[in-house]
């Protein structure tokens, strides 16, 4: 298995990631099961219903190169380098004149109305970059869709190191992953093979593909189909993957212990064989999901879901269960279909739950609050 050496890059320290407590205050709680079969309980109190305001937070346009189409989309845990605690990061996948997957920017916005973007990185590494995620210390990995790699840049924009070659084929979704028992990770999903590769930390970095068989349409950039919005909750060790050619979300229970070889993904996206099939569940398909390519874990645990695939001029996100109740869709934007990439959740509880989105019809991050 290919290994790289980064002195500079220790095993990172376990996250302060926002875990979802199991009695959320105002929530109506029902009993579910994960797909191995342990026992979770679920907030059926829509937060889409309560976050009633819809604005602006800034441009993410960034201020030197004049990047656009903002795709990848998190934030930041810590203080360090370019950010503050809560800042949001957001790369952008068109560089200037607007073609797909040329873009190769990195910016931040302080989460309130009127930021100004901060240009944090313009590697080359990044380009097409649709996805981004941050470790506790604040340094991106970012998965470049173009440049067929995963850069690994400091807080401060400096790169420290560049995953390519084998198993990666055209990176397409990341998250960073910090069980409650177990070393920190990050996954990232291929758009090329439709496989979920997890990234094992340390000064040598190793590999496990750990699911294959995700459909993938092999499209041009603008035109992508294939697993992203990956989204993990530590409080029950649960990996979420957006399939948006067969319109179905995904879940890998018990995700730390799937080793490589674990899932193979069967035609249609719904079923699941291997010798961690046991772990996978499908938990939700078809309408109201329609090309969904991002997603976000609420603090109450429940999931929510950017469509791009509304043909009728609409941006639809869907606020579903763990279970696949669906609670509740909003459209974010009238305009143009396909402009919903990137969503983050910040907050608790349900009374100070925040959902940060990119805009790529405006080139802006927007949030709904209460």
């Amino acid at each position: 298995m290919k290994r790289i050496a980064i002195a500079t890059i220790a095993v990172l320290a376990v996250a302060g990631c926002v875990g979802r407590s199991n009695l959320v205050p105002g929530g109506s709680m029902s009993s579910a099961v994960t797909p191995a079969g342990r026992p979770i309980r679920e907030d059926n109190t829509s937060l889409l219903k309560l976050l009633k305001k819809q604005v602006v937070i800034g441009s993410t346009i960034d201020p030197k190169f004049g990047q656009l189409n903002p795709y990848g989309l998190t934030v930041a845990t810590s203080t360090a380098g370019d950010f503050t605690q809560g800042d949001l990061a957001v790369c952008n996948f068109n560089a200037k004149k607007n073609v797909q997957g040329t873009g190769f920017t990195v910016v931040a916005l302080h989460p309130k109305p009127g930021s100004k973007p901060l240009l944090v990185s313009s590697s080359k590494t990044l380009l097409g970059c649709s996805a981004l995620a941050l470790s506790p210390s604040d340094d991106i990995w970012a998965s470049a869709f173009a440049a067929n790699d995963v850069p690994i840049i400091s807080s401060s924009g400096k790169e420290e190191g560049n995953i390519k070659g084998k198993p990666f084929d055209h990176p397409w979704g990341q998250t960073f992953a910090a069980p409650t028992s177990g070393s920190p990770v990050f996954y990232v999903s291929d758009a090329g093979n439709g496989t979920i590769i997890r990234i094992n930390l340390g000064t040598t970095f190793t590999y496990d593909v750990i699911a294959k068989g995700f459909a993938v349409n092999h499209g041009k950039p603008g035109s992508i189909f294939a697993p992203s919005g990956l989204t993990y909750d530590p409080s029950v060790d649960t990996l979420y993957i957006v399939d948006g050619t067969n319109n179905t979300v995904v879940a890998f229970d018990n995700v730390t212990s799937i080793m490589s070889g674990g899932i193979i993904v069967e035609k249609g996206g719904m079923t699941f064989k291997g010798p961690s099939a046991g772990d996978a569940k499908l938990v939700s398909s078809g309408s109201p999901l329609d090309g969904p390519i991002s997603a976000a874990l609420l603090p109450n645990g429940n999931l929510v879901i950017g469509n791009t695939g509304n043909a009728s001029g609409s941006n639809i996100m869907v606020e579903m269960t763990p279970s696949g109740t669906i609670l509740d869709t909003r459209n974010v934007d009238t305009g143009a279909s396909g402009s919903l990439f990137g969503i983050v959740a910040t907050g608790t509880d349900d009374s100070n739950t925040k959902i940060y989105f990119n805009d790529d019809n405006d080139n802006n991050l927007q949030v709904l609050e209460k």
